[in-house]
């Protein structure tokens, strides 16, 4: 511990004296100091770093900065000066890795961020595992559609009553908004109402559907489910409690890659879907699109979007009815892809797969 803290004095007193190439040899020897001994680091210990690490990514080139994103986006102590800077930079592949999953940037940022930045800047955060309803006021206010749409989408997103009243505004004559928020569990039932009234006849059908599961009373919504067994088609119980079951995982922090690989090793492709569904924030029937196409490789796309390993992905992969002919190594030749993939791409290529599925359905 002693070594790393004279390693960073030495590095801070010789700042203004060193090249571009060796600023960004800098950042990764201090990020790979930091991300090993973070715990350990007094207060005054990760000023002085933070300090540091301000200093050099003012200077720093575009990847650069965007792969010290990556590595501190994912640590929950890191110095929040340079956490800020990185969230604020006009590169949204900088920025985005930090405001979708830092743990460490508090309200007020994220605010500030949303009140100031890019489209771009507003969609990441809509990704983040929570939201706060301060902050998803903002993105529904000021977001564009697809902002918008990807808050609505986030089970981990509250909401207050202004900010349903401006999805519900939203929504009118869109009816993939309008079916995200009316299946909402936290959607009050007078609002679920109002949104009922503005909605088309097939949203309004479809939600009057589908609502009975996402219940506040859990003893009713099975005994509906139960009474409507006849009227049904037997999958789709299925896929509405496997969503159920997710949204609990969820909830409970439990949903994670090793959940996915349990249902995937287990075949139980319907909390599979909407497992995917839920962490990459797609809707539920491009995910079935995606893994039931045998001509289709994005699911390497939803994968890279939540974080998974190759090594998960490949077992997910495997296990999807139109990729079972894959042997080990046929699935081997996608490896170098998939890690070359950025999580930008991926989310566009998602993108443009629920775009496009939507304008068809």
């Amino acid at each position: 511990m002693g070594a790393a803290l004279a390693l960073i004095r030495e590095l801070d007193s010789k700042l203004g004296n060193i090249s571009p190439d060796q600023r960004a040899s800098a950042v990764r020897h201090l990020t790979d100091l930091f991300i090993v001994s973070a715990g350990q680091f007094s207060a005054g210990d990760v000023a002085i770093i933070d300090d540091i690490f301000v200093r050099l990514v003012e200077a720093l080139e575009e990847s650069a900065r965007a792969l010290l994103a990556i590595r501190l986006g994912a640590v929950a102590t890191a110095p929040p000066k340079v956490l800020r800077l990185l969230a604020f930079d006009n590169a949204i592949d900088v920025a985005s890795s930090v405001l979708m999953r830092s743990e460490s940037l508090d309200d007020a940022t994220l605010i500030k961020c949303a009140m100031t930045k890019s489209q771009e800047h507003l969609l990441a955060i809509s990704q983040r595992r929570t939201l706060s309803e301060v902050v998803t006021d903002v993105l529904v206010e000021r977001g564009d559609r697809q902002v918008v749409l990807r808050t609505a989408m986030n089970a981990g997103a509250r909401f207050s009553e202004n900010g349903f009243l401006n999805l519900i505004e939203h929504a009118h004559g869109d009816e993939a908004l309008a079916s995200c928020v009316g299946v909402r569990p936290d959607l009050p039932p007078a609002l679920l109402d109002k949104l009922l009234e503005a909605a088309s006849d097939s949203v309004r059908a479809k939600l009057k559907s589908e609502q009975r599961y996402a219940a506040r009373d859990i003893d009713k919504a099975v005994s509906d489910a139960a009474a409507q067994l006849s009227e049904k088609p037997a999958a789709q119980p299925t896929q509405q409690a496997a969503a159920q079951s997710v949204h609990a995982l969820s909830r409970a922090g439990q949903l994670n890659g090793a959940k996915l690989v349990e249902f995937a090793n287990g075949r139980r492709l319907a909390e599979l879907v909407a497992a995917l569904a839920l962490m990459a924030h797609v809707p539920v029937d491009i995910v079935e699109k995606i893994i039931n196409d045998p001509e289709n490789e994005t699911l390497f796309a939803l994968t890279k979007v939540i974080g998974l390993s190759w090594e998960m992905t490949s077992i997910i992969f495997a296990s999807c009815p139109a990729n079972r002919r894959f042997t080990a190594n046929g699935i081997e030749k996608y490896r170098a892809a998939y890690q070359r993939m950025k999580q930008v791409t991926a989310r566009k290529i998602l993108d443009f797969h629920s775009a496009h599925g939507i304008s068809v359905n």
